[in-house]
């Protein structure tokens, strides 16, 4: 008897695939799958502009900031009141975390005034203002009321934290104060 292990090995031509056509289908496949990988997606909304840098989730960043008024304006855009264009007698908003409390304070024009604060759900707002009493000309408390009563009756918030950084408070009146951060 033949030992079958020491048999040389014999195969039929029909029995092994054509190596050469496979091979020439995988290589194919690969191709095709290594070109749709490589494809850049694109979002669905990429067709769309830049987005707006004010957001109201930045909101959360502004404890232990101050901020300049730069400006005031109506719903209509137009200018509510003139900001002084030096920046030390213009409003201001100080919004402080180091007493373990949020406090809100400022120069509201004449007067400096503090409040305490929260910031929920997107939103920055203000308890109830206490205020020094000095007397003031006519259109400093005219500017004075406005500026407070924004603050008070606060709608929206929108921040833009990323140079220039940016702050607006849009009151339930409508008036837009639009503040920059103070860097002195």
């Amino acid at each position: 008897m033949s030992n079958p292990f020491n048999a040389p090995l014999r195969m039929s031509q029909r029995a092994l695939p054509s190596c050469a056509g496979t091979f020439a289908a995988m290589l194919t496949l690969a191709a095709c799958l290594l070109v749709a990988g490589c494809a850049i997606p694109t979002h669905p909304d990429s067709a769309a502009g830049p987005s707006n840098p004010l957001n109201p989730a930045a909101v959360q960043l502004l404890d232990d900031t101050s901020w300049v008024l730069e400006r005031a304006q109506t719903s209509d855009g137009s200018s509510a009141f003139d900001v002084p264009a030096d920046k030390t007698a213009a409003p201001t908003l100080t919004l402080d975390t180091h007493s373990g409390q949020r406090r809100a304070s400022g120069f509201a024009g004449c007067n400096r005034f503090s409040a305490a604060y929260e910031l929920t759900s997107g939103k920055l707002t203000f308890d109830e203002f206490a205020t020094t009493r000095k007397a003031c000309g006519a259109a400093t408390e005219r500017i004075e009321r406005a500026y407070l009563d924004a603050l008070q009756h606060t709608s929206a918030t929108l921040v833009q934290m990323r140079p220039p950084q940016e702050m607006r408070i849009i009151a339930t009146t409508g008036l837009t104060l639009t503040f920059v951060r103070d860097t002195r």
